[in-house]
């Protein structure tokens, strides 16, 4: 095949993405566009996109857009499965009028998507879609001019981009190519392999770190963390450029004895780690689990106060360690 021939083909390879958000500042310096790949081997307990975790597209309803059967109703007839029937009612707040809404029946449901394609409100999406590498590099060069005054570029989040690791690493080949700054937005819980692979084209991993003992791992996360951390130090000693972000979630993973083995890791990866960032949690993302069918397991929880993130700040400082709050 011709060198022509290849690109073509590269141009359209496939990923699946569930969302591309432009004009995005926290996930890497400057002004990025982000792109958010599905499928994920992680399923955290506190996880603020549900939407992400499975690779296969899933069908999400919006309540808040659906106009009711009445005015509506095509998705009852447009589903094959005969999985969305009439349900509950509830006052619009828009008109003070009461609709029915609808109801799904998630184990009929085969995620087909017929009836997102005849819902005229928006009220019914998959929560993932089709890409090629040409359609999502056409998205990111619209704002290159932002990149280069900021200091920006691109991230590749998801999920966990190294479940789609050919797409991922055909992105970011192609993004070094056309001279953009890279960052990955990593679980680091993948084959070594993977990593090794795709480190020319990466100029700072976003590294996850959830908790440092493997068996609370497991509980939170569903998976164990010594690949996670043996990936990390691999990395390191690469000369790899790591932003190290740790999840602070009251009563799991925010005790002392964790954040000083965090701290002492991240010491023991020397100047590979540039930054630690804390994210104080939120439970921003329950609704997006009720979308799904899906129950929030961490309703009870309270995000943190600026006392107590200010407080795990200063202690990972202790340890020689640059420290941000997200």
């Amino acid at each position: 095949m011709s060198e022509t021939g290849k690109e073509a083909a590269a141009a359209m390879q496939k990923g699946r993405v569930y969302d591309i958000q432009r004009f995005s500042v926290h996930d890497g310096p400057g002004v990025r566009t982000e792109i958010f790949l599905s499928g994920c081997p992680l399923e955290c307990l506190w996880c603020h996109s549900p939407e992400s975790q499975s690779f296969n597209p899933q069908l999400a309803w919006y309540e808040i857009r659906c106009i009711g059967t009445a005015a509506c109703g095509v998705c009852l007839a447009a589903c094959p499965q005969k999985a969305i029937s009439p349900g509950p009612t509830k006052v619009s707040p828009a008109d003070n009028v009461e609709i029915q809404l609808i109801e799904i029946n998630r184990k009929l449901c085969d995620n087909c998507g017929e009836c997102t394609r005849a819902c005229p409100s928006g009220a019914l999406e998959m929560t993932n879609r089709e890409m090629t590498l040409e359609e999502v590099m056409e998205i990111i060069e619209r704002d290159r001019r932002y990149y280069s005054r900021s200091g920006g570029g691109i991230t590749i989040s998801g999920g966990e981009p190294m479940v789609q690791y050919e797409f991922t690493l055909a992105l970011l080949k192609e993004c070094k190519k056309r001279g953009l700054h890279t960052c990955l937005d990593t679980t680091g819980y993948s084959m070594w392999s993977y990593y090794e692979n795709i480190l020319p084209y990466v100029d700072l991993f976003l590294y996850d770190l959830k908790h440092m003992d493997s068996d609370s791992s497991v509980k939170l996360t569903g998976v164990p963390n010594e690949l996670i951390l043996e990936n990390a130090r691999k990395l390191a000693r690469a000369g790899a450029a790591l932003q190290v972000r740790v999840p602070i979630i009251p009563g799991f993973n925010d005790d002392e004895e964790n954040l000083r083995e965090t701290g002492m890791f991240c010491r023991e990866l020397g100047s590979a780690v540039v930054l630690v960032q804390i994210l104080p949690y939120h439970g921003l993302g329950a609704a997006k689990y009720e979308r799904l069918g899906r129950k929030y397991e961490l309703t009870a929880i309270e995000a943190p106060s600026e006392e107590r993130m200010e407080k795990i700040k200063s202690f990972l400082e202790t340890f020689g360690l640059q420290v941000k709050i997200h």
